[in-house]
């Protein structure tokens, strides 16, 4: 039996920092959080292989923590095509050699392996399976980790199920349905794929609270699907009707930016190293004069105090 840790509110610091981490006899499970974007991200490994599910743009710690526990990351699972950050996918594959996996209905424009629905892919003495549960998005799907006998442990869901919440269905990239067609999508998806699992497994979700990929995430980084199932809305007994209804309402306005994230992580992006070492160049005034009248915008990033001494017109204070 796995005890597990009590449930704690996570932190908001703008790191990757480990917020939940558990083992059983032949796997390690690692929860990595990010404040700043309330992110989740999942490091798991048996038998020195590893996995990781939606990484963040920064690879580097990643291939530090596999590196440290001697082992290699064999798989890159994304959930879907997140719309609030750029996901790392690419370049953790690329520099680790590993295979980026999606669900269903995913069509990136790179290399990549489109799993079935229920299907299972060994990661040493333990089981991914597949559970394809669109609603969020067409592609979402959540992940059941199963032990070396088969008996499911955790559920990582994405965006398809928070805590106390379920994923916006007005984020799909390019999708000629209307948010009430994903929300019926999702409506079935929760009750037939995820519902139906054993009440003790543990529900492992993309975001926490402030995400804006949910209307009231609850504060929380894990809980099992039986206390979803009490203390959760989306779950409670309702019709498909009624569902949709709630599911699209007060959904408010997404960031401008949600779009353009998903469609660059569908589509593909610059090596972040490159762009780094791009975005080192200094330029000469002269330059700099040119760039800006080209409309190109300069971001102050020193402090407030120094910022009010002085600064460049037109620049942009954060």
């Amino acid at each position: 039996m796995i005890k597990l840790p009590k449930e704690e509110v996570p932190s908001s610091k703008p790191s990757l920092t480990k917020d939940y981490n558990t083992s059983g006899p032949n796997y390690y499970v690692e929860q990595l959080y990010t404040g700043c974007l309330a992110e989740f991200a999942y490091y798991i490994e048996s038998k020195g292989e590893a996995l990781v599910i939606d990484p963040l743009r920064e690879s580097e710690p990643y291939i530090a923590k596999a590196k440290e526990r001697n082992s290699k990351i064999k798989y890159v699972f994304e959930t879907h095509f997140h719309a609030d950050f750029v996901s790392g996918h690419l370049d953790l594959a690329q520099k680790t050699n590993a295979t980026i996996v999606y669900g269903p209905n995913a069509a990136p424009s790179f290399k990549s392996y489109i799993a079935k629905d229920g299907e299972e892919i060994r990661l040493g003495d333990v089981t991914i399976k597949v559970l394809h549960t669109p609603g969020h998005t067409l592609e979402s799907s959540s992940y059941l980790l199963l032990d070396s006998e088969g008996k499911p442990q955790y559920l990582f869901t994405g965006d398809t199920l928070f805590l106390g919440e379920v994923g916006r269905p007005d984020l799909a990239v390019k999708s000629d349905l209307k948010k009430e067609d994903l929300a019926g999508m999702l409506y079935e998806s929760l009750r037939e794929k995820i519902m139906t699992l054993p009440d003790e497994v543990v529900i492992f979700p993309g975001h926490g609270a402030g995400s804006s990929c949910g209307k009231k995430i609850q504060s929380g980084s894990w809980c099992t699907i039986g206390r979803q199932k009490k203390t959760n809305y989306a779950l409670q007994p309702m019709t498909k009707e009624q569902f949709v209804t709630i599911a699209t309402a007060d959904l408010g306005v997404p960031p401008q930016y949600f779009f353009h994230d998903a469609h660059v992580n569908k589509s593909g992006y610059a090596n972040l190293d490159e762009v780094m070492e791009k975005g080192k160049k200094l330029l000469s005034i002269e330059k700099f004069k040119i760039e800006m009248e080209r409309g190109s915008i300069a971001i102050d990033c020193r402090t407030r105090e120094e910022f009010e001494k002085g600064f460049i017109k037109d620049s942009l204070f954060i």
